[in-house]
């Protein structure tokens, strides 16, 4: 969320203020979009990467301040809970060689913090889910000393009523209840922005809302939470459990939850704005002095403080973002999909992917959208969540005839995605070698049919079979995965199982 706040309490008639001012904003983002301020075509795009402290027993610290204290950049901050960090990389246009810079980049960034961690005996892991992280990790006392986080989770719990309950069945069942929104802290994911021009924002937010699905497939990698193997990732259900604001007769009402995939194709970015207002009330009524109005008659640009709060509260896994810099607004795509890791490769190959395919699908004569359902592409997602690298996904069927068909992700990702990430791509201007050397990446997980999830289940399943007891068996899945992160070859490399013991001649 990034805003600075202050904790506290707020009355009723803050509250309607705030309403007020977002309604306000919203009318302000609207005079904007008609009069056409938005920046021009920039090609921009964006890294953030939610990260993970761990020691080298494999074990969660709850230790971020000690750390960032230690890193001293701008670069890395703060995240919900005391073992996370988030590392920010400044946006770069895409194309030439954008992606093995941004991968030199986060190499040398990251290596920089662990070392910084190894300073306090911790370390850094870039996961989906943390496998070692227990129930009494995940309680308020962990959560990072920052006001925005004491606030948020005040408010969601008060607006909740009672204890969240988790409940999710995957391989095993968990279930477990919480009294703050610090297990919504255990889910470490990839941000992928895109500045995008209001006139192509529909299209973009439409595709990549209906890639999500394959993204999962290929990316999963956050199998595990609380000893138990539960979904190929996870990240999605735990993160609607743990900040869901409804108790159960709003859900049995059809409520909408703040962890949201959405419920339409859109024609328009304001619409998800409007529709963020009209269905999720305040949780930080915060109001800014700026009359956003006032702002834009007098010639300048507004801010929309309260619109830009409000929006950071509201969780869609594709969230539009307005923003201003150099003191133009423009509009982002946020894609909020992916786990964190496996390795950087794997991390930029998944940049890559999107990047691509969501450019050539935007830019289609006959979009995916008007083939395929919303709810087949909801569907979907909540498929490749439960199911991983093995899902089977219902896609537009080719040719004449129309008609939606079931097909393995590997094969749909493959065949059919892959080539319109390469034509996307090109489109952007970037150079053919690392094209195909990140793409490449995505195609062996298709071929050989691992991904960060699968990986880590056979390595836990293979060290249970050598007699370790479960918490021993995810601790050494973690130390060994922490391992072969820092190595750095893509997962599909990686060999399954634990290193063999050194025989002492």
């Amino acid at each position: 969320m990034g805003e600075k706040v202050v904790a506290g309490t707020f009355d009723l008639a803050e509250r309607r203020r705030y309403r007020s001012k977002l309604r306000e904003c919203l009318a302000g983002l609207r005079r904007l979009l008609d009069e056409e301020r938005f920046d021009r075509p920039k090609n921009l795009m964006g890294v953030e990467i939610e990260l993970n402290l761990a020691g080298p027993d494999g074990m969660p610290r709850m230790m971020n301040a000690q750390v960032l204290e230690r890193i001293a950049s701008r670069d890395f901050q703060t995240e919900l809970g005391m073992f996370n960090l988030e590392v920010n990389i400044a946006p770069h246009r895409l194309g030439g060689r954008v992606l093995d810079r941004l991968a030199e980049e986060l190499r040398t960034g990251l290596a920089y913090a662990h070392r910084k961690a190894n300073e306090v005996n911790a370390g850094i892991v870039m996961i989906g889910i943390l496998p070692t992280l227990a129930h009494h990790d995940l309680v308020s006392q962990n959560l990072s000393d920052v006001d925005r986080y004491v606030l948020l989770n005040d408010q969601i719990v008060a607006a909740r009523g009672e204890e969240f309950v988790l409940d999710i069945q995957g391989v095993e069942r968990l279930t477990c209840t919480s009294s703050s929104i610090a297990p919504e802290a255990a889910c470490t994911s990839v941000q992928l922005h895109l500045q995008v021009t209001p006139g192509r924002f529909a299209d973009v937010w439409n595709a990549a809302q209906a890639v999500a699905a394959a993204q999962i497939a290929v990316g999963a990698n956050a199998p595990f939470l609380f000893g138990r193997e539960l979904w190929r990732e996870s990240r999605p259900p735990l993160f609607l459990q743990s900040t869901d604001t409804r108790p159960p007769e709003l859900q049995a009402q059809g409520v909408r939850p703040r962890t949201w995939f959405g419920e339409r194709w859109i024609t328009d970015a304001y619409e998800l704005f409007e529709e963020n207002l009209r269905y999720f009330p305040a949780l930080l009524p915060l109001v800014d002095e700026e009359d956003p109005l006032e702002v834009l008659d007098d010639g300048r640009v507004p801010q929309l403080a309260e619109l830009v709060l409000h929006n950071g509260t509201v969780y869609r896994w594709n969230r539009p973002v307005y923003g201003i810099a150099d003191g133009v607004p423009h509009l982002r795509v946020e894609n909020r999909v992916l786990p964190a890791g496996p390795t950087i490769t794997d991390v930029i190959a998944n940049a890559a992917f999107y990047y691509g395919v969501v450019r050539a699908l935007a830019e289609e004569p006959r979009p995916i959208w008007t083939r395929l359902p919303f709810e087949a592409a909801a569907d979907n997602f909540d498929t490749a969540c439960r199911d991983g690298i093995e899902a089977r996904l219902r896609w537009p069927r080719r040719g004449r005839y129309g008609g939606l068909v079931e097909v393995p992700a590997v094969a749909l990702v493959r065949d059919e995605l892959l080539p319109l990430a390469a034509a996307g791509l090109d489109a952007w201007g970037v150079e053919p070698a690392d094209r195909d050397f990140y793409l490449g990446v995505i195609e062996e997980r298709c071929r050989r049919r691992v991904n960060g999830a699968s990986w880590q289940a056979a390595t836990y399943h293979q060290a249970l079979e050598t007699g370790l007891e479960r918490e021993a068996a995810l601790a050494a899945t973690t130390r060994r995965y922490a391992e072969l992160m820092h190595a750095g070859e893509p997962v599909h490399t990686w060999p399954v199982g634990l290193p063999e013991p050194a025989v002492l001649s």
